[in-house]
């Protein structure tokens, strides 16, 4: 045992000594335990203080280096998504590409008369396709003539509403007419008169009379009736009306003609002296309306 050496403790390895080996060369210590692993004691540049969990610590000028690091991580992911949109866009379409050359390749493989009966049905589809479609074409020309026909009809009711309301007194009227104003004179004027005068003009074609007077307007109808009231005036349908009376009427261009021949109205009360005018023809108004008559025993025949 007295060749035994003790080697020199090395300062960076720790407080424990170093074992020698019996017999081993006197380097054989500096063989024995690597630099590269520091003792569980040992504290250098960077490593924490004892006690600690033996982690290391990055120094702070490598925390200043990693803010350009993640930008450029971040600016590679951005890229690398686009760039992964791009490759799935580019798929899809190739997809498609070779969806439509296998169908292509589909009918190419087809026999002839394959081909021919596919061929076949298509063209009876078109040709249902186009009977449709000219028999969708036939309805809406119906509907629009059903609909033309309709707006017809109801114009031609409503016009001919229109003249059964003016025949009736029930409308007010305008168009071109005269009038026939007569006047009280060695005789007054009498309901006789007033009847010559209207049975006259409806004869000569009028379509619509009024007769206005002292006291009010009457429109007359086909059951208008004139009475003598005592003590001067004519009662016109429950209306009192007294003199000068005038009579309007619509009706053709010669209806003053009809009002000069010889033994007419006109002839008449001037005989029984009293005095008439007649005007020209000139557009006139019927303002004077009827209420809608009741009828109880008149019934329309269908």
């Amino acid at each position: 045992m007295s060749d035994e050496k003790t080697q020199p403790i090395d300062p960076g390895q720790g407080d424990e000594p170093t074992v020698p080996v019996a017999g081993a060369p006197a380097d054989a210590a500096d063989t024995a335990v690597p630099d590269a692993a520091p003792e569980p004691g040992d504290t250098g540049p960077g490593d924490t203080e004892p006690g600690g969990t033996g982690a290391q610590e990055r120094p702070a000028a490598d925390a200043s280096d990693d803010a350009p690091d993640s930008a450029a991580k971040r600016r590679l992911s951005g890229a690398g998504a686009v760039i992964g949109l791009l490759l799935v866009l580019l798929g899809f379409t190739l997809a498609v590409q070779l969806k439509s050359n296998s169908a292509d390749e589909g009918y190419q493989s087809l026999r002839e008369e394959d081909l021919y009966v596919i061929l076949a049905d298509l063209d009876s589809r078109a040709a249902r396709l186009r009977q449709d479609i000219t028999e969708l074409e036939a309805n809406k020309r119906e509907l629009a003539s059903g609909a033309s026909s309709r707006e017809q009809i109801l114009k031609e009711a409503q016009e001919r509403a229109d003249d059964l309301g003016i025949l009736a007194g029930t409308l007010k009227a305008q168009g071109s007419g005269i009038t026939l104003t007569l006047s009280d004179g060695a005789e007054p004027i009498t309901a006789e008169h007033l009847v010559n005068a209207i049975q006259e003009l409806r004869g000569a074609g009028a379509e619509a009379i009024q007769v206005d007077g002292t006291g009010g307007s009457v429109r007359v109808i086909a059951s208008t009736h004139f009475v003598d009231v005592g003590g001067g005036g004519i009662d016109v349908d429950g209306v009192r009306l007294t003199g000068p009376y005038t009579v309007t009427a619509i009706g053709p261009e010669d209806l003053d003609k009809a009002m000069e021949f010889r033994g007419g109205v006109v002839d008449d009360v001037r005989g029984d002296g009293g005095n008439v005018i007649v005007s020209d023809p000139h557009p006139v108004d019927i303002t004077a309306v009827r209420g809608t008559p009741n009828l109880e025993y008149a019934k329309p025949v269908s």
